[in-house]
């Protein structure tokens, strides 16, 4: 059985293989518990053609002591770190296949960092699958593709959350042309602008292998990071990723 598994279990594999392990973040039962309960609500709004009011969740905020806060607390010091030789304070947070738990990270990593007294950004690049507006209880609508399509200014698209110092970006309404989008002036732009004002900026994107809008973003970023997933990722999708 263990032969026929794929996925990588040893993170030693990965150091074999020229990649850097900054953090292995443990499965966390309280996040599994806010899954359950956003599944609840969903079979309920399907139900009863309504929908109660939720308010989703942050590990970071509510259960600062889970051991897999902690875990991105040293995965916080590790960027910091690796960070200063960096060329610009962007970070992109990527994958090289879905369900990889990503956006769990983004969110989190974020939140611990701005804890620390930081302005911290977080923009949903994802403009085709996007769902880091549900962590905070945004609707998607004026984000990122509007701000890029030019109907909309960034600083209007900014919006606050319950951690001090942290803002997020959300992904807007679907485009149809998201890769074109993110390879216009208008978004190299929407960078320099932001960077300004925050003391880091994480792209949370799409994985890599499926589409190619983070080979476009990773271009402007001075740190990218690549989020695996316990015996679910393969070592050759993790190479051809990097």
């Amino acid at each position: 059985k263990h032969f026929l598994r794929a996925g990588v279990r040893d993170p030693k594999v990965f150091t074999d293989n020229g990649l850097m392990v900054h953090a292995t973040i443990p499965h966390s039962e309280n996040e599994e518990s806010y899954k359950q309960q956003a599944q609840f609500f969903k079979r309920y709004k399907e139900k009863k053609n309504s929908k109660p009011e939720v308010t989703r969740s942050l590990l970071a905020a509510d259960h600062p002591a889970d051991l897999s806060i902690e875990a991105l607390r040293s995965l916080r010091t590790s960027l910091h770190f690796s960070m200063l030789d960096a060329s610009n304070h962007v970070v992109m947070l990527s994958s090289a296949s879905p369900g990889v738990g990503k956006s769990f990270v983004t969110s989190n990593l974020a939140a611990v960092i701005a804890q620390t007294g930081q302005k911290v950004l977080i923009v949903d690049a994802d403009m085709r699958k996007g769902y880091l507006h549900k962590r905070f209880c945004y609707e998607p609508d004026q984000g990122l593709s509007e701000v890029l399509a030019g109907t909309l200014d960034a600083k209007q698209a900014l919006r606050s959350t319950n951690i001090k110092g942290l803002d997020i970006l959300t992904r807007g309404k679907i485009p149809t042309n998201p890769s074109e989008l993110l390879m216009s002036s208008q978004f190299q732009s929407l960078i320099t602008s932001l960077s300004s004002g925050y003391d880091l900026i994480i792209f949370d994107t799409p994985p890599i292998l499926a589409v190619t809008d983070a080979s476009i973003i990773g271009a402007y970023c001075g740190t990218s990071l690549m989020v695996t997933r316990f015996d679910s990722c393969t070592l050759k999708e993790i190479i051809a990723a990097k």
